[in-house]
């Protein structure tokens, strides 16, 4: 059988229309302001209608866009696993690493979810984004973030 839409646009549309209402019920929870003088539910409920926007446009865009040319693979486990672990790890060990460590581990496995990136693409990418954030948070925007936490003997 032959769809006559694209499935995989039809899916990343519904996906995006969901995560949309989910933030935009989840930013009901807080103040909303007004434009002039904005509370703090106010951007992400703009952000998810943006989404939620977008998402519609993709989603009726794949009801005319003909069918897919590439059918859709196996799932990329490797990759979701150390991805999604990656922001785990990030939100667990931030407090208790500090930034430095925490950043860096956390680019270290984002990076290794490609079967494309080794150990020293990884490393390198870690190395080089860590600096970057210090250099734009800490000591552009003079953020006062804990670069070592109590976990680490800094």
């Amino acid at each position: 059988m032959t769809l006559n839409y694209s499935l995989k646009n039809v899916l990343a549309g519904l996906i995006f229309i969901g995560i949309g209402t989910a933030f935009a019920y989840a930013s009901l929870g807080y103040e909303m302001g007004r434009a002039v003088r904005m509370g703090p539910g106010y951007f992400p409920l703009v952000l998810a209608g943006i989404l939620i926007f977008f998402g519609a446009i993709i989603f009726v865009q794949a009801l005319f866009s003909g069918p897919d040319e590439v059918a859709i693979s196996a799932t990329p486990w490797r990759g979701l696993l150390f991805l999604i672990g990656a922001l785990v790890f990030f939100g667990l060990t931030v407090r208790g690493l500090g930034l430095v460590p925490s950043l860096f581990l956390t680019v270290f496995m984002a990076a290794m979810a490609s079967q494309r990136t080794g150990p020293v693409g990884a490393l390198v990418m870690a190395v080089a984004i860590t600096l970057l954030c210090l250099g734009l948070f800490v000591w552009a925007l003079g953020l006062t973030l804990p670069l070592f936490g109590p976990w680490t003997a800094f």
